[in-house]
């Protein structure tokens, strides 16, 4: 039995917009206000996806959710028409702003996924994330429940879970927070969940930023997914204030590798102590801070790489951001140069990365043996085919300018509507959103 690592990608969404509304996310705040271009963004995540389909990664794109979320504002209190419904809603920008986000297209925060290999009952288990510490995330979970079962339907192969209670204590942002070590996807590995503080036993928390991922929502994934050997590691809180608001903006996993910021965990020589002893195999790179500190860390979003398996190559795809800063650029050129990379490429991610999303962001891993991989819908899956359809869907349907006020406008509703029921057409997905089952 052969088994793949699977790339899904999130098509950007027609309301890409820069609100500033995730707090502890640098690029987030930092644009918040300017002007987006949604046609650019969604041209640069599908060619992003081109590149690894090329290289012979299978990769496959999940679509975006329909926003504005019409029927939150309803929930809210306001009524009649949608046009009337916009229209109250845009007296309130940053709520208009919340219920319009495309934030969606980061899907590494969508859910959590265990490799068949690693659990007792041998196939694929998802938990869509509840995204509870931002509204306008947390108003994704059901969404994203829907279209998981859509794509990996049959359960020979895959089990879905219900989300976690929307408590605080169990505040899930799927796999950002989650690492998988293991010698290849058929192998049995080690799931590493990562959090950034324990809801029951109060212990080192950050002071300035809150710590999204609990202990208590990742010991509650791992026991419902029945993974066979799982590890936990905190998050380092002064990392977290420095705005490594996900563990994926500081250390990423393939494999048998680590790779990872020396400020990446608490009591860092003792957590990867704790790493070899649960998995002997484990590489690591180790970045120090002499060489890369956390704020070129952040702003280039080095860690934030995919690593691919290309041809029996180990290959770092990394933003565009991490060659012009002169920091990480060295470090990634130094690691080509000893061998922990046989290449390194990049991807122009602007439009993403003004909102603090960057290549790993874009995409949910799902190791698949050959038998489950048939079992995912056909539609999703990236050929050149599908490629030329969805950018001329993109080209035809996505303005490339959009500010906030323009959410308000009942004639974009009518664009957006339009874009989706085009597109649920392309992937072989009727019926996939509530405006197109008189939902809202």
């Amino acid at each position: 039995m052969t088994s793949v690592e699977a790339n899904f990608d999130g098509l950007v969404g027609p309301t890409h917009h820069y609100a500033g509304l995730s707090d502890g996310n640098v690029a987030s705040i930092a644009n918040r206000g300017t002007p987006a271009n949604p046609r650019l963004a969604a041209l640069e995540g599908l060619e992003k996806m081109r590149q690894v389909a090329q290289w012979g990664a299978p990769q496959a794109v999940l679509p975006p959710h329909e926003r504005p979320h019409l029927s939150t504002l309803r929930r809210l209190g306001f009524k009649g028409s949608n046009a009337d419904v916009l229209v109250q809603a845009s007296r309130q920008p940053r709520l208009m702003s919340a219920v319009s986000s495309a934030s969606a297209m980061w899907v590494a925060n969508a859910a959590t996924v265990s490799a068949s290999a690693d659990v007792l009952d041998g196939r694929v288990h998802f938990t869509p994330a509840n995204l509870i510490s931002k509204f306008h995330r947390a108003l994704e979970a059901d969404h994203t429940a829907q279209v998981l079962r859509r794509v990996f339907g049959p359960e020979r192969s895959f089990c879905h879970h219900a989300t976690l209670p929307g408590w605080d204590g169990l505040s899930d942002e799927g796999a950002a927070n989650f690492m998988r070590f293991a010698g290849s996807p058929t192998d049995v590995g080690v799931e590493a969940f990562v959090y950034g503080r324990s809801a029951f036993s109060k212990g080192l928390e950050p002071q300035k930023f809150v710590a999204r991922q609990t202990r208590e929502a990742s010991e509650a994934i791992a026991r419902a997914h029945g993974v066979r050997r799982a590890v936990f590691l905190q998050q380092n809180p002064a990392a977290i204030d420095a705005g490594v608001f996900h563990n994926d903006v500081i250390a990423v996993s393939h494999e048998r590798l680590l790779f990872a910021h020396e400020d990446a965990f608490v009591d860092g020589p003792a957590a990867l102590a704790f790493l070899r002893q649960s998995f002997p195999a484990l590489e690591v790179e180790e970045v120090p801070s002499a060489r890369v500190s956390l704020q070129d860390a952040v702003t280039s979003y080095l860690f934030n790489s995919q690593i691919l398996t290309v041809d029996g190559r180990r290959v770092l795809f990394a933003a565009q951001e991490v060659a012009e800063n002169p920091s990480t650029r060295a470090y990634v050129d130094d690691c080509h140069d000893r061998g922990v990379f046989d290449e390194v490429r990049f991807a122009g991610l602007r439009q993403s990365m003004k909102n603090g999303g960057g290549p790993a962001c874009l995409r949910l891993r799902v190791d698949l043996t050959d038998e489950q991989r048939a079992d995912v819908h056909p539609g999703v899956w990236l050929t050149d085919g599908l490629y030329r359809q969805l950018k001329a869907w993109v080209e035809r349907h996505y303005r490339d300018r959009l500010v906030v006020d323009d959410l308000a406008d009942p004639e974009f509703l009518d664009e957006v509507y339009t874009a989706l029921d085009a597109l649920c057409e392309i992937l072989a997905l009727p019926h996939l959103y509530p405006f197109q089952r008189g939902a809202e």
